[in-house]
């Protein structure tokens, strides 16, 4: 994305939306919250405010740039809007976001919409879990949640 897909979300084009856009587009991570923004900003010797990052992101959301989600237990994420549909799967301890897409599921999905009358204008399927590292021990202690009484309740083994 460049200055010109701001324009033409009808956004003026500032330093502080160049740069949140900007790393929300060479982000290793595609789901960063506000906080993460900001942390990373400040890490780069930018001078931009937490409310400004908050304000932008809104901004960005409204005009359809990026995608927030509200995963268990945690603050909200953004993610740039590539088009395409996806899933997730989250980490309920240390809060790492896979995206996914399978097919079979999506079949499944729509059929059981059909199957109770309903027509699916849009779903979303998140998957909580922990991965791999955490499983492992491996997951530093500062990246670590504490888990909320929802999460904990859910946990079973299958």
């Amino acid at each position: 994305m460049e200055s010109s897909d701001l324009r033409s979300v009808g956004l003026k084009v500032t330093l502080p939306r160049l740069k949140i856009l900007e790393m929300l587009e060479h982000s290793s991570t595609r789901h960063l919250s506000a906080e993460d923004i900001y942390r990373q900003l400040m890490d780069g010797g930018e001078d931009i405010g937490l409310a400004t990052v908050y304000r932008v992101l809104t901004q960005f959301e409204s005009a359809g740039l990026v995608t927030r989600h509200h995963f268990e237990g945690g603050h909200a994420v953004f993610e740039l809007e590539r088009g395409g549909h996806h899933d997730h799967l989250v980490c309920f301890s240390c809060g790492r976001v896979e995206e996914f897409h399978d097919e079979t599921i999506e079949k499944r999905q729509r059929q059981l919409a059909k199957d109770h009358g309903f027509r699916m204008t849009e779903h979303s399927l998140i998957i909580y879990g922990e991965c791999e590292a955490c499983q492992r021990g491996e997951t530093p202690a500062s990246k670590l949640r504490p888990r909320s009484a929802v999460s904990q309740a859910s946990q079973h083994d299958d």
